[in-house]
């Protein structure tokens, strides 16, 4: 009986899956509108008593997402002394929401990919992932690793979509 062969890993195609640059730590939000004076207004005394007894440890090695859910105008200080607060103890901090921090989260990991091993090479980036905002890590990718690149597709090996091709010089 024939050995059956691997095509695609023998083609020297390199696979990228988005999969691997989901966010894989604990995202939560702060919502500053329970900081708020009868919902409409921050006093700064009061603000900055919440920051001194807050418990910012619960938020260690998480990803925060600093918003404020009520109609109100919340000074720029505001988000900065939560941001402070949780700067030596959260992995990552956002002023907006969770679809940003994790569109940052997903930026970080791309941008810390190393470039090396796809010099030249020709990428598949898998078309179904579960990823947020995957049409923003697609872009994000693509722009990352294009300059190193021969081509880069989309899709799965037996069936893709040409994306991008170094002309000759």
């Amino acid at each position: 009986m024939n050995e059956i062969k691997n095509k695609v890993k023998d083609s020297g195609l390199i696979q990228l899956d988005l999969a691997d640059y989901k966010p894989r730590i604990p995202i939560v939000g702060i919502d500053l509108a329970s900081q708020l004076w009868q919902g409409l207004v921050l006093k700064e005394k009061d603000f900055r008593t919440w920051i001194k007894e807050n418990d910012w440890l619960s938020y260690e090695n998480k990803a925060v997402f600093i918003y404020c859910s009520a109609d109100a105008i919340v000074p720029t200080w505001a988000y900065m002394l939560v941001a402070s607060a949780l700067q030596s103890i959260a992995k990552k901090v956002v002023v907006g929401n969770q679809l940003e921090l994790e569109k940052s989260l997903i930026l970080d990991a791309i941008t810390a990919i190393d470039l090396a091993p796809f010099q030249d090479g020709k990428v598949i980036v898998k078309g179904c992932s579960d990823i947020p905002a995957p049409e923003f890590a697609m872009v994000t990718l693509l722009t990352h690793v294009q300059g190193v690149v021969q081509s880069m597709m989309y899709g799965e090996p037996c069936s893709t979509v040409p994306i991008y091709k170094r002309k000759n010089a």
